[in-house]
């Protein structure tokens, strides 16, 4: 296969050691989530491999995690889902400026979507099915927010910065060019 590269397992191998900082007590919401999927999409050539790869991580990571309220848990794979897209769009101009910018609406995505479902399927939370219930949702997810913005800005750097630094040092791991 021609996607199974020395570049394709570094990648893979990011991916999933990013995955697993799920697993060491942060603070809540200072993550990898937002910055794994846009990698992910940004980096892996394969469009199946940049969905699934990241997804893998994910899945892996929640299962020694474990899995909340079933609505809030399909919000966040959506988000990530919808962020490897952003990622994928990024892919054939990686930029700071389009890095940094995707990055920022990437956790805006993550924590409108997230938080909407919250509200949406409230439950016992007690917000009230108004805009009041929903402004009330979102103003007490703030502080959860500014984790978010964190997290996903230092795992977009250690991501994206580590692989082009290995790229410029380790020649055989930058993309092969087409030629004309």
């Amino acid at each position: 296969m021609k996607t199974i590269t020395p570049r394709f397992w570094v990648l893979v191998t990011l991916v999933l050691v990013a995955g697993a900082s799920r697993l060491i007590h942060l603070p809540p919401n200072f993550a990898p989530i937002g910055a794994i999927a846009l990698f992910g999409g940004a980096y892996f050539s394969n469009r199946l491999q940049a969905f699934l790869i990241p997804l893998l991580a994910m899945l892996l990571s929640d299962i020694i995690i474990g899995f909340h309220n079933w609505s809030v848990m399909v919000s966040v794979y959506g988000s990530f889902t919808l962020i490897v897209c952003i990622g994928v769009w990024i892919s054939k101009n990686r930029s700071i400026l389009r890095i940094a910018g995707t990055t920022l609406s990437s956790s805006i995505l993550f924590f409108a979507v997230t938080n909407f479902v919250v509200w949406a399927t409230a439950g016992g939370l007690g917000y009230a099915m108004t805009i009041k219930g929903l402004g009330d949702c979102y103003i007490a997810a703030i502080p959860f927010f500014g984790n978010t913005l964190l997290g996903d800005a230092f795992y977009t750097f250690v991501l994206f910065g580590g692989f082009a630094l290995m790229e410029y040092r380790i020649p055989q791991l930058r993309e092969a060019r087409a030629t004309a």
